[in-house]
């Protein structure tokens, strides 16, 4: 009994041993070539090493592959870059789900991952995903970031299905990936299985759950050795031409070119340039009629901004929609752009990368075109015109990697402008510090900012924000505390975007989760999450609020959760009232809500999302309400229909309205908002799809009662002001497109795009009738635009002049 007991404490410590140690993989060069169709039928596949056994990652973290769902991954590699062959077995090949989906859409289908890190550090990875149909995905993945998917890389891929499962075969040139220049290369390297019908995940080496950095728990790749990469120049010409018209203009057309433009400055860094860009293509922005004291924030959509900017989003000093786009002139809440509303961009380039010893450098530099505006306010039915001078965006991060898990970082963003017109200049250090184990972080940031006003000196500034934050990052428990103080004057608007100053605040969350499954649940965790700011000037309570919430994913791969939220006390809203120097103040009451949602399974045919909300304020007949109903229908592996409807309510509403007699108007108001939506796909197949965007957003606010701001934050009925200051905003947005990845990196895109915009003081609440006016032709704007780009490899250009 004694023996049998020691025999079993030893395969226990053997076992997790086992798993903690990083697998190796021996990689060989392959002098045979090498053609991508997932056949595997060249002989050098015979001869090299075999990446296997793999271990679950979710479910039940750490448990074996099934016998007949084993996974086995080969690479090798030339002067041209690493190839890899998989066999993912199972042996009811008919029950993989295949889901043909847009490129970087994962949607209902198994995949198969490789996850590389160049330098070894455990710090970024460069992942590649295939799908089982064929679907190509990529992304770059931080700790800090998550992963990255607007990063889109140029390989090759092809995947085949067989009587044992399915396989895959992959190409990863050198240039979609980063590495130092070495003659002996040792990378960090991961292999990623899911098996989508039994919503199951695998890894090559195990990455344990309890460490929240998965980067680290990569195994390495060893023998690629002595490779002569090819220059690494890639050129992107695209031209484009709209079509555009309106019931009140005359159609014209434009044709527009350019050129992008990737070189490999060396193994480690990239120099990215747009030549006269063109931008006409990106997707619609979902505007909302905005209340509030602060501006919209938007989505980037332009590629260059959004792929392999890690480096440059570290401090959060960049919002690249500063740069081009809509004017950067701060307008009131009641003013708007009219006519041109567009800064067009004279050009952009980028240079990214790290060196040998963890070292990244990044450089972002934009220059955009001098334009002169106008700008309507219909509040006061005046128009007033201003100047958008000739302006240079530059943004320089360096970020200092060491010990696989820490940094030191230090960014700077500039904004110079042509003229004496506003300047500014922001900077930031940070650090992000792990222990050896990954059981503990401290992470924090000193920033400043440092404004210059040539036509008004009296606005020149210096400010600073700083924050600490200390974290336990492992096992089912982990809690979280940081602190953060902004001073007054800490403004990075120019180039990037803040919406709150003069404040401190403290923050803590500790939360709980199952690593592994129970008999009733695949996944639980629960958080309590809680907040409390404060007014620097005043010391009066700024802002608070507390959220419990509960997530469960069920057997059946439901997923469900519910919470409670609450503001416990009373606060001070410095921005609401929109006082100069936030010197004014709106008295907001305490409120207690709850929320539940649902998630049902996407590997049903039909499966649906739905997700109510309630708040109710500690003030006589104010609540929200709030519903968002989103069916989704996968006729087939390539027809998928989304639906979205949503549905709010905020009844005696409180908000800022106008300036009257130097009384700052408040108004109680009842607001409803309804935003639908259809998302529409049917991919042809893996390189071809057509896709259709509708959104129909109509929101409006009635006033029922104009109150005059008082100086202890509360209100005083005021029954003089009679301006209607109600509000209706009604928005159409319809895109029809068309495209084809004719080759690697080349796109065909053909897209017919309507939309319209209404602002109204006077209106009906009638939806239907609302519908029906934004659809009228005499508002709608239609664009049919055609745009081909073409990627051209430099090492394969000058063979064609060389025949």
């Amino acid at each position: 009994m004694k023996l049998k007991t020691y025999l079993l404490y030893i395969l226990v410590l053997s076992q997790g041993y086992v798993f903690a140690q990083k697998k190796a993989l021996k990689t060989i060069i392959s002098n045979e070539k090498i053609t991508i169709d997932g056949e595997f039928s060249e002989q050098i596949w015979k001869q090299t090493d075999v990446a296997k056994d793999f271990v679950m990652l979710e479910p039940d973290n750490g448990k074996a592959e099934e016998p007949n769902q084993k996974t086995e991954v080969r690479i090798v590699y030339n002067n041209d870059g690493i190839y890899i062959a998989t066999k993912l077995f199972d042996t009811k090949p008919n029950t993989i789900l295949r889901e043909i989906t847009n490129r970087d859409e994962f949607g209902t289908s198994d995949h198969f991952g490789i996850f590389i890190n160049g330098y070894n550090d455990g710090q970024q990875d460069f992942r590649f995903f295939v799908s089982a149909a064929g679907v190509q995905m990529d992304c770059i993945y931080t700790e800090s970031n998550g992963e990255d998917y607007s990063w889109n890389a140029i390989w090759d891929s092809k995947t085949k299905f067989t009587n044992e499962g399915w396989q895959v075969e992959i190409k990863i040139p050198y240039a979609a990936i980063r590495f130092p220049k070495t003659n002996q290369q040792k990378w960090g390297i991961n292999f990623y299985r899911e098996i989508m019908s039994l919503r199951r995940q695998y890894t090559w080496n195990r990455i344990d759950n309890n460490i929240s950095n998965t980067a680290i728990q990569a195994g390495t790749l060893e023998g690629i050795e002595n490779i002569s990469t090819p220059t690494r120049l890639f050129l992107i010409p695209y031209s484009s031409f709209y079509l555009k018209g309106n019931n009140s203009a005359k159609t014209y057309g434009e044709t527009l070119g350019g050129m992008d433009v990737k070189y490999g400055i060396n193994d480690a860094f990239t120099l990215d340039a747009i030549l006269i860009p063109d931008f006409g293509q990106t997707k619609f922005d979902n505007v909302v009629l905005n209340l509030g004291p602060f501006e919209q924030q938007f989505n980037e959509n332009r590629p260059f901004f959004t792929e392999g900017t890690e480096l440059f989003s570290k401090g959060d000093l960049l919002y690249s929609r500063r740069i081009g786009g809509m004017p950067n002139y701060k307008l009131s809440s009641t003013e708007v752009f009219q006519g041109t509303n567009k800064i067009n961009l004279i050009n952009a380039l980028k240079i990214s990368g790290r060196t040998k010893n963890g070292l990244g450098i990044g450089v972002l530099n934009a220059v955009s075109e001098k334009t002169n505006l106008e700008i309507y306010d219909y509040n006061t039915d005046t128009v007033r015109n201003e100047e958008e001078p000739l302006s240079n965006y530059s943004i320089v991060t360096l970020d200092q990697r060491f010990r696989q898990n820490c940094s030191v970082s230090v960014v700077n963003s500039n904004v110079t402008r042509n003229g004496s017109y506003r300047d500014a200049n922001v900077s930031a250090f940070l650090f992000d510090l792990n222990t050896k184990k990954n059981t503990y972080n401290l992470s924090g940031n000193y920033k400043y900012s440092i404004i210059k006003d040539g036509f008004h000196p009296e606005n020149n500034t210096l400010g600073y924000n700083t924050a600490l934050r200390f974290a336990e990052t492992s096992g089912k428990v982990r809690f979280a505390a940081r602190g953060e103080y902004v001073s007054t004057n800490f403004d990075p608007n120019d180039l990037g975007i803040n919406f709150q100053t003069h404040y401190h605040s403290l923050a803590t969350n500790i939360s709980y989760r199952i690593l592994n499954p129970t008999k009733k649940m695949n996944g639980f965790n629960t958080n309590l999450y809680n907040y409390i700011e404060f007014d620097n000037r005043t010391g009066r309570l700024q802002n608070n609020y507390q959220n419990l919430n509960f997530n469960i994913t069920n057997k059946k791969n439901d997923y469900y959760g519910f919470g409670l939220m609450a503001s416990l006390f009373d606060y001070s809203d410095f921005y609401e009232p929109r006082s100069v120097d936030d010197s004014k103040f709106l008295l907001t009451p305490r409120s207690v809500g709850a929320w539940f949602f649902l998630s049902t399974n996407y590997n049903r045919k039909f499966a649906l999302d739905f997700n109510p909300s309630f708040s109710k304020y500690n003030q006589q007949g104010r609540y929200d309400f709030d519903i968002n109903i989103s069916p989704r229908f996968r006729f087939s592996n390539k027809l998928l229909v989304v639906l979205s409807s949503q549905f709010s309510h905020k009844k005696n509403n409180i908000g800022w309205v106008d300036f009257d007699n130097n009384n700052t108007i408040i108004a109680r108001r009842n607001r409803d908002t309804f935003n639908n939506s259809i998302t529409t796909k049917y991919a042809i197949n893996p390189i071809m799809s057509v896709n259709l965007a509708v959104r129909h957003y109509y929101s409006y606010a009635v006033n029922n009662e104009y109150n005059n701001l008082l100086p202890d934050g509360n209100l005083e009925v005021n029954n003089q002001y009679n301006y209607n200051s109600n509000s209706s905003f009604n928005s159409w947005n319809m895109d029809l497109s068309y495209s084809w990845w004719f080759a690697p990196g080349s796109q065909l895109s053909i897209l017919y795009r309507n939309n319209a915009t209404l602002y109204n003081r006077e209106f009906t609440r009638n939806y239907s009738l609302n519908t029906k006016d934004i659809l009228n032709n005499e508002y709608l704007n239609h664009m049919l635009s055609i745009s081909i780009r073409y990627f051209i490899d430099y090492n394969q250009a000058k063979n064609w002049f060389s025949k």
